[in-house]
């Protein structure tokens, strides 16, 4: 099995499995060993979400075989959508990926106190990840200590990079097809002051317990 060193990415790799892509559930489809995430981007919920929209990702989420993960979900408060609306949204996949035993993949912009709220009252057994981030240090340390896992991409704080610790580390190319994700190590290793082959062994080791853990 391929372990996919890109955990959020909106286009295909060169070779499937070696990214995770994020897909809408009325547009998914999949190529053969590829691994792929489903759910309802914030910014499509003021759209409303129809019946067909949810019953579509709760049938794929079963998919063993090629989804791995439920999202991108979330919470953003430069969104169209009024919040009240995004949470329903959010609690409903958070919902689905808990019953289904797969790690929920957050897109958040100014929304954390809503966040860690919904953390404490759905208390999830599945891992969470804050996919895209690019806060500081010491916002890095607080999702740490809720038990958040956080996944790096191009436009990213140094320091919280290299703060962040090795079994919360995650790394990712996003919506940046420019972005190859090798260059993202090397970038993150020198950053981190460690050779390139010892993160991504890291990071594999960390993708392995997320997304494959069954």
């Amino acid at each position: 099995m391929i372990l996919p060193t890109d955990i959020h990415a909106h286009h295909e790799p060169p070779m499937p499995g070696m990214a995770i892509v994020n897909a809408d559930p009325q547009s998914f489809s999949p190529r053969e060993g590829g691994w792929y995430s489903v759910g309802i981007h914030p910014w499509l919920v003021k759209e409303g979400i129809t019946d067909a929209q949810w019953q579509a990702l709760e049938h794929l989420i079963t998919d063993e075989k090629r989804i791995v993960a439920v999202g991108e979900t979330g919470l953003d408060k430069l969104a169209a959508a009024p919040l009240p609306l995004q949470e329903a949204a959010f609690v409903r996949q958070a919902q689905f990926a808990e019953a289904a035993g797969k790690p929920l993949v957050i897109h958040l912009v100014r929304a954390a106190d809503e966040l860690l709220r919904w953390k404490r009252e759905l208390r999830p057994s599945v891992p969470w990840i804050i996919h895209g981030f690019r806060g500081k240090e010491v916002q890095a340390d607080l999702w740490i200590r809720h038990g958040f896992y956080l996944s790096f991409g191009v436009r990213h704080q140094e320091a919280a990079l290299r703060a962040v610790p090795s079994d919360r580390l995650l790394l990712e190319t996003d919506e940046n097809e420019a972005a190859a994700i090798g260059g993202l190590y090397r970038q993150a290793a020198r950053i981190r002051q460690v050779a390139e082959a010892r993160l991504m062994e890291t990071v594999k080791d960390n993708v392995a317990k997320v997304f494959f853990k069954r």
